[in-house]
């Protein structure tokens, strides 16, 4: 009995000696964490945006609203989880920034900010988490299939295997037509959202 009881406490003050240390790691490591995930957001946005002086928190911003507006639109499986105003250095608004995350991709989530202009272009997407098959779905991270969302209408988009024939067709990445669907889909739901923003393409 003895021994039992002592093997108990030895377990015990592991354990705790284990939970402290883990806690005192949570807390150094938790400040550089979030600094760099800041600081990897804010580049997305520059990326999205390289002519705004600053980005601002759109103050009309509804998720539940924004993301009824997507799946209406027929991309439930795409989640809006924030929207930035890009501004000029005069603090004129020049677009919007979506934080979206796609739900559909082929190994798991891919998290994104993608820019609208107020007149109604695509600016492209900047990718901020993804966990896709390398030298497939990872290629959504590459220039040759980024390049599609750029400077082009903000107008539903649709995948096409075969070479797109118009500005709002996108060529697949070739064997993962999964991942290209799925930020395509990510886009689709922040277009739809910037359609029903006040300011942007459908009230101009």
């Amino acid at each position: 009995m003895n021994k039992l009881v002592k093997d108990a406490l030895v377990l015990t003050a592991i354990t705790l000696v284990s939970g402290l240390a883990l806690g005192a790691v949570y807390e150094i490591t938790k400040e550089p964490i979030a600094q760099a995930s800041e600081e990897a957001t804010q580049e997305a946005y520059r990326t999205v945006f390289p002519d705004a002086a600053s980005f601002e928190e759109y103050a009309d911003f509804d998720a539940d609203a924004a993301n009824e507006i997507a799946a209406s639109a027929g991309y439930s499986g795409a989640e809006i989880t924030d929207t930035m105003t890009a501004l000029d250095q005069d603090g004129n608004l020049l677009g919007y920034v979506f934080n979206v995350v796609s739900h559909e991709g082929y190994g798991g989530d891919i998290a994104f900010s993608m820019g609208v202009t107020t007149d109604g272009v695509l600016n492209g997407y900047s990718i901020t988490s993804i966990s896709e098959t390398a030298g497939l779905g990872m290629k959504a991270n590459e220039d040759a299939f980024m390049s599609q969302f750029q400077d082009i209408p903000a107008e539903a988009l649709t995948v096409t295997k075969q070479t797109a024939a118009s500005e709002t067709e996108i060529e697949a990445i070739s064997g993962a037509t999964i991942t290209s669907n799925a930020v395509t889909n990510g886009v689709n739901a922040g277009i739809a959202y910037f359609s029903s923003i006040e300011g942007g393409a459908a009230d101009e």
